[in-house]
């Protein structure tokens, strides 16, 4: 009877999951995200954005919009102040700039690429993937489109075509953490966990991968109950806030339906 519950309690958790689940794969893991800015005629930062808390992130965005006011052309400005809008959870107003910057660079695959992830973050999922399709050429195929792409069709409840576009990424960067991260989460959206912690801890073993795949890795060791290994993966090689703030989040994923203390009760149990 015991057995019983319990699996039925991890059936919950992983649907309660979902939510997380989607919007990490929009961004393609935060981590990824902050990498993403480029540079130009914008503000220079006082150190790199993944290494930032929400207050600086936040104050950066605001430096980067005043710059990207004063010239809405600037393609750089752009980018970056709507990837910072986004990475600050203001995705109607980061999709309004990309949809400015795409007016202005209406050829520009970059553009394009950021414009749909923009889109689906916003929620605009149909219209995410036309625009990320526009992106990609046959003939010069982008691992990291083709990823955005796996990403939206996970979150309209298209797992095989999904999973599909992962391995082709792949195919072009292999072994690349963010797209191994996204294939392990595309399976946990489909309750497969075993599956899904083989993807995320090979993503977790490639020398770049950043604490979001780590993250991801926890959340799916901790849905299968082993609550005590997933908060040791959540707080590895971080400082002292970051790992609470991680654990904290993991907290939050697995406690939406009650099941973070039951699992901790349910390992705590086993060992």
């Amino acid at each position: 009877m015991q057995h019983t519950s319990s699996s039925s309690l991890r059936r919950r958790a992983a649907g309660a999951a979902a939510v997380m689940v989607a919007l990490a794969l929009a961004s393609c893991a935060g981590q990824q995200g902050r990498k993403e800015l480029t540079t130009g005629s914008i503000p220079k930062l006082s150190r790199p954005v993944q290494s930032m808390n929400a207050t600086e992130l936040a104050a950066a965005a605001e430096r980067i919009g005043q710059a990207y006011e004063r010239n809405p052309k600037d393609r750089e400005a752009g980018l970056n102040y709507a990837n910072l809008l986004r990475m600050t959870g203001r995705n109607e107003q980061a999709l309004a700039v990309m949809q400015q910057v795409a007016i202005y660079h209406p050829a520009d695959r970059e553009v394009l690429g950021a414009y749909g992830k923009a889109q689906a973050a916003a929620g605009q999922l149909e219209q995410a993937l036309t625009t990320i399709g526009r992106a990609q050429t046959p003939d010069r195929p982008d691992w990291k489109l083709k990823s955005a792409e796996g990403a939206i069709l996970d979150q309209l409840g298209r797992s095989t075509e999904a999973r599909l576009r992962y391995r082709e990424a792949l195919d072009l960067k292999p072994n690349e953490p963010s797209v191994l991260s996204n294939l392990g989460m595309s399976y946990l959206l489909t309750k497969d966990l075993r599956t899904a912690e083989t993807y995320l801890k090979s993503a977790a073993s490639q020398p770049d991968a950043g604490s979001s795949v780590r993250q991801n890795l926890a959340l799916a060791v901790g849905l299968q109950g082993h609550f005590q290994e997933a908060e040791t993966i959540a707080r590895q090689e971080l400082t002292s806030e970051q790992a609470e703030a991680n654990v904290a989040y993991l907290r939050s994923m697995l406690s939406q339906q009650g099941a973070w203390k039951q699992l901790a009760q349910a390992d705590a149990k086993a060992d």
